[in-house]
């Protein structure tokens, strides 16, 4: 596996195009950290020279401290010693939910990013707390969707077509808690990566179109493994100016049965045909497998895809001496192949760049929010509007009635 993770070369005086780990994928000191600058500066100064050992250590004695008084929840894509100290590991919404079903524990601190701490936060308790270590942790293809353009677009939809009455508004998870809450007041509902197919077809048995975001890919994936023509799907390019019908023609939205917002995953976008044909051509017999995140020429190229669940237990189940490579995060993707050292298991892109805003929880982060906790003092709650809640639980519960 070694050969194929190998790193690129940084481009000499460009830190700003590296990847934030052009040295490696083990934790260095904050303050080394290439791109430390845009992240949260807000932490204390005595935080920013620990190394990896220290950090562990203090992490470990204030988990210790606090007792079940608090919950640490790990997103697969966090490096491990974030995952080390968590109580569960998951994707987003797994995760959130079972935060909820710890009443016992005053504070919930989400290793992950911000749409993830605010889906907690709006299923926990109200005596919970959720607290992000580091605020700066947000997502790509969540900020591609804005609640301004979003609404744009939902009226320039509502006049194009006289009504929006029959479109369905389905939002991935992977969106900020607004959009939740616009889904919930206007008949729509939220959906994962996993149960996406379901979601669409609870949408379809309510509208005629769905209008899908933010991601287009986990829309075209879901919607062409259900039969529906790529020529039933537009996309809406929010960059557009407002009255352009996102740049889709009209004619090209009258046949429409999905509407895709033109957002994407800055990881799964990156994994590539030409990937998977050299994967293959090094390891014959290899299977593919990636998360349907990924472009569609690249998850019609691959043997399964799935999300971040369904490609652990893909691996989990594979026979021993299996050769799997994996379109996804490069810490999961790592993760699994020491878990599983029967296979061999490898990520397709050779550049292996993290997914760069969940790469921001670093352990100086986690070591300075569960510290100020065993002080008494909550840093970086996150915390959603009840008005927002009420809506956006809405749109979740509609998600978790599905059979």
């Amino acid at each position: 596996m070694a050969d194929l993770l190998t790193l690129t070369p940084p481009m000499p005086g460009a830190a700003q195009l590296q990847c934030e780990t052009d040295t490696g994928i083990a934790t260095i000191p904050l303050a080394d950290e290439v791109s430390f600058g845009s992240w949260q500066r807000g932490i204390p100064e005595a935080y920013w020279s620990l190394d990896a050992e220290e950090l562990t250590a203090r992490i470990g004695a204030a988990r210790k401290t606090l007792g079940t008084r608090a919950v640490i929840l790990g997103h697969h894509y966090q490096r491990e010693d974030i995952i080390e100290f968590a109580d569960e590991r998951g994707d987003s919404f797994a995760l959130a939910q079972y935060a909820a079903e710890r009443p016992e524990a005053e504070y919930i601190v989400f290793c992950g990013v911000h749409f993830m701490a605010e889906a907690a936060d709006i299923l926990c308790a109200p005596h919970q707390q959720v607290i992000l270590p580091n605020l700066e942790a947000g997502c790509s293809m969540s900020d591609m969707a804005s609640v301004p353009d979003v609404l744009q677009a939902w009226r320039e939809l509502g006049e194009h077509f006289g009504t929006t009455d029959d479109i369905i508004p389905v939002t991935y998870m992977n969106s900020a808690a607004a959009l939740k809450a616009f889904c919930g007041e206007h008949g729509g509902v939220v959906c994962t990566s996993s149960n996406a197919g379901k979601v669409l077809d609870w949408a379809f048995e309510r509208g005629k179109r769905v209008f899908f975001f933010p991601d287009q890919h986990l829309g075209r994936n879901t919607g062409h493994a259900m039969g529906i023509g790529l020529d039933e799907m537009v996309l809406w390019d929010w960059r557009r100016p407002a009255g352009s019908l996102g740049g889709a023609k009209p004619e090209a939205l009258d046949r429409s049965r999905i509407i895709l917002w033109q957002g994407h995953c800055s990881v799964h976008q990156r994994f590539s045909v030409t990937q998977i044909e050299a994967a293959r051509q090094r390891y014959p017999g290899a299977k593919i497998v990636v998360h349907p995140e990924c472009r569609h020429d690249v998850v019609q190229a691959a043997d399964a895809n799935g999300s971040t669940a369904y490609i652990a237990k893909y691996v989990a189940e594979a026979p021993a001496g299996a050769i799997i490579g994996i379109g996804t995060e490069i810490n999961l993707v790592s993760r699994l192949a020491k878990e599983h050292p029967d296979k061999t298991v490898f990520c397709l892109d050779p550049v292996v760049c993290p997914c760069s805003t969940m790469y921001r929880v670093h352990p100086a982060y986690l070591a300075w929010v569960l510290e100020s906790l065993v002080r008494g003092e909550v840093v970086n709650r996150i915390e959603v509007p009840a008005e927002t809640k009420r809506h956006a639980r809405v749109a979740l519960e509609r998600m978790l009635a599905l059979k």
